[in-house]
């Protein structure tokens, strides 16, 4: 996984994460966000079937999509997503043997932090970017903050992010967001309406282009 995808993540701006649906609707529901422009997915660990999910998905779509997992708690789940595929691997908490191995195979990692020491110890170690959470908690003018004396560290938000302040995390500073239920709304899936899940998929992508394009 020799790649740099971080241009491409600031291009697209969001990461739609599966979690916790059912194994038989991984499929459709990534299906409907491909087809609502999502060009990065995150299935996490705690969803059953998310690796044999990531091999089908990059036979099925290929290039069309980025596919990493999320919820990567230790090095045996990293080991385990990077063989069954993972473009990327995202986890909740700063774990140093997690970022140590993804670095030595290459493969982008993603940790969650939250404070400044956090923050820089994970870019320190080689992360190319860090997650912000629980973000929601935290809010937008926390990132415009941190982003102050850290604004060489690339940060992508998780948790809390809807349509409704998606632009506002951007402007202060995320160079992306990962949505999970406010974009994989599992009301929807539990109805298999998954022509409104693409819809709503697309009001994210039509959002962050508006904020591209004031910027």
């Amino acid at each position: 996984m020799g790649f740099d995808l971080l241009p491409l993540l600031q291009e697209k701006k969001i990461i739609a994460i599966i979690r916790g649906v059912e194994e038989k609707d991984i499929e459709p529901i990534a299906h409907a966000l491909i087809d609502g422009g999502i060009k990065f997915l995150e299935i996490t660990m705690d969803t059953k079937g998310a690796l044999e999910a990531v091999c089908r998905l990059k036979e099925t779509y290929g290039d069309r999509i980025k596919i990493g997992v999320g919820t990567v708690l230790n090095v045996d789940m990293a080991k385990e997503a990077v063989q069954a595929g993972a473009e990327f691997i995202v986890s909740p908490y700063l774990n140093e043997n997690v970022i140590k191995y993804c670095v030595k195979q290459n493969t982008p990692v993603w940790p969650g932090t939250m404070t400044p020491t956090e923050i820089y110890r994970a870019y320190e170690l080689g992360a190319k970017a860090v997650k912000i959470f629980p973000s929601g908690t935290l809010g937008a003018r926390y990132i415009k903050e941190i982003k102050s004396p850290l604004n060489h560290v690339q940060m992508i938000v998780t948790g809390g992010i809807n349509l409704e302040n998606v632009s506002s995390y951007l402007k202060n500073g995320a160079i992306a967001v990962g949505v999970g239920g406010n974009l994989v709304d599992k009301h929807l899936v539990k109805q298999r309406d998954f022509s409104a899940l693409q819809k709503r998929a697309e009001m994210f992508v039509e959002r962050v282009k508006e904020v591209t394009q004031d910027e």
